[in-house]
């Protein structure tokens, strides 16, 4: 029996403020334990809550990206419950007046484009962590307790883990993109919680259920999967879903039943006495919307349209904001930009994958690489000259100067004739048959020549001089 599967997300993400959102604390990952935490983001009586102007910004930030309509009066709520993690007994949050409204995110399918409707986006406070030691039970680290998030709550529009995985990757990108956010999940900066159901073409919605403990992109993929073959063999038992919330476990690739699923009254949502409505005014919304780079398809239409890129290259190119910047620096120097497209695409995109971390870092200067570049074209230098001049600068020095790099490397390249020529004499008379090969018309005679050419003079051979003169000699 095939049943249509339909999910719908709550995004969880961190915001990449300098304090936290309601006290002074620093907002930063990995300090000791438990210092880095106050009476107020730990809720002691008599501390008061003050609100962090950028964690506003940030989130209007994320919902303008995302297309949403942003309210111009917003109020905190307590979310009340008890966990280890929550010293206060209660969470502040947005219930009735979440700071963003609507919105969508478009993504590439098999099927084409989709939007993917954005429910809300609504601030809220992190809780602490628990860490689990088989040695020394539950240890409870408050350092993360008060850190800015935002949760993006998406409406059911996703149908497999596929669509799921490329919306997360998305917004992963975009968020970063904006810098509103590290969004590392392995940090906990990101994270997703994942609601899922199954019902028969034509009929209503089924039963939902929400995952939560998911890590990693992969253990979100896993857990949707799971959880779809598991709810279709319970339907085609005869039996029900129940609504409830589940805990994924990535080593035993299973989920477990934690609680039935809460609604809103369970947690005894009220209005925060302590903070007093936030008016967001039209002139600050346009001032955060004015702050926004533009963004990955705007920068890629502006590059296939102003520059004549290929989409492809445009693509690639506008991913990540620090590659795009990259490149505009490089064509601000020089006005080649299919070139240095292409040199991006490949040499520097090779060295990061060396490198294989998530935080792209060039440690070559832009106009370094634009004065290379035009001093290959100019035919100063030849390719493996270039590459020999790009690996210093991204490796040794990333201060060199290219025009000085061609004397200290000795890597200029050889264009005089009357050199080259002796040179290929000397080649043709040690390689009758080649040459008379070449006479014949075997056009790939040619190509070993130019690299006996360029043995001969360690890779400083003009390769067009060389290609012109042995048309001449043959």
């Amino acid at each position: 029996m095939s049943y249509l599967t339909v999910i719908g997300l709550e995004v969880h993400n961190e915001l990449k403020t300098n304090t936290k959102i309601f006290c002074s604390c620093k907002n930063e990952f990995s300090l000791e334990p438990n210092t880095n935490c106050c009476p107020t983001c730990l809720g002691m009586p008599g501390t008061l809550p003050l609100l962090n102007k950028q964690a506003v910004e940030y989130a209007i930030k994320a919902g303008l990206a995302l297309n949403c309509d942003i309210n111009t009066v917003t109020q905190w709520d307590r979310k009340n419950y008890y966990y280890p993690d929550l010293p206060k007994a209660y969470q502040l949050s947005q219930l009735y007046h979440p700071l963003c409204l609507g919105g969508y995110l478009e993504i590439n399918t098999e099927n084409g484009i989709k939007k993917i409707r954005i429910n809300h986006i609504h601030l809220e406070e992190d809780a602490g962590k628990l860490v689990h030691s088989e040695f020394s039970g539950s240890l409870v680290d408050y350092n993360r307790g008060g850190v800015p998030l935002i949760e993006i709550v998406t409406e059911p529009d996703l149908s497999s883990a596929e669509e799921t995985l490329t919306f997360l990757e998305n917004l992963k990108a975009l968020l970063k993109y904006i810098g509103v956010s590290d969004v590392k999940m392995e940090q906990g900066s990101l994270r997703c919680d994942v609601n899922i159901s199954l019902h028969k073409a034509g009929e209503p919605l089924g039963t939902r259920t929400e995952m939560k403990n998911l890590a990693s992109f992969k253990a979100v993929q896993r857990a949707i999967n799971y959880e779809v073959k598991r709810q279709t063999e319970v339907l085609e038992s005869g039996g029900k879903i129940v609504q409830e919330t589940r805990r994924w476990d990535d080593e035993q690739s299973r989920s477990f039943t934690m609680r039935t699923k809460e609604n809103a009254q369970d947690y005894r949502y009220f209005p925060d006495p302590d903070l007093v409505p936030v008016n967001v005014s039209r002139e600050f919304v346009n001032n955060v919307r004015k702050s926004l780079p533009l963004l990955p398809k705007a920068r890629a239409k502006k590059y296939m349209e102003e520059l004549n890129l290929p989409q492809y290259d445009a693509e690639i190119l506008t991913s990540d904001r620090v590659i795009a910047d990259f490149f505009d620096k490089c064509v601000q120097e020089y006005n080649n930009p299919k070139m240095i497209s292409n040199w991006i695409m490949t040499e520097v995109m090779r060295k990061l994958k060396e490198h294989d971390s998530d935080e792209i870092v060039l440690p070559i200067k832009a106009e370094n690489l634009a004065k290379m570049l035009k001093l290959y074209a100019d035919n100063v230098i030849n390719q493996n000259a270039a590459k020999t001049m790009f690996e210093y600068m991204w490796d040794k020095d990333n201060q060199a100067d290219p025009q000085d790099l061609i004397k200290k490397l000795n890597l200029g390249q050889i264009s005089d004739e009357g050199e080259l020529e002796k040179i290929l004499l000397e080649i043709i008379k040690n390689n009758p048959a080649a040459a008379d090969d070449l006479r014949g018309g075997n056009k790939k005679a040619t190509a070993f020549f130019v690299g006996q050419a360029m043995k001969a003079t360690k890779g400083k051979a003009n390769p067009k001089t060389v290609n012109e003169l042995l048309e001449k000699l043959l």
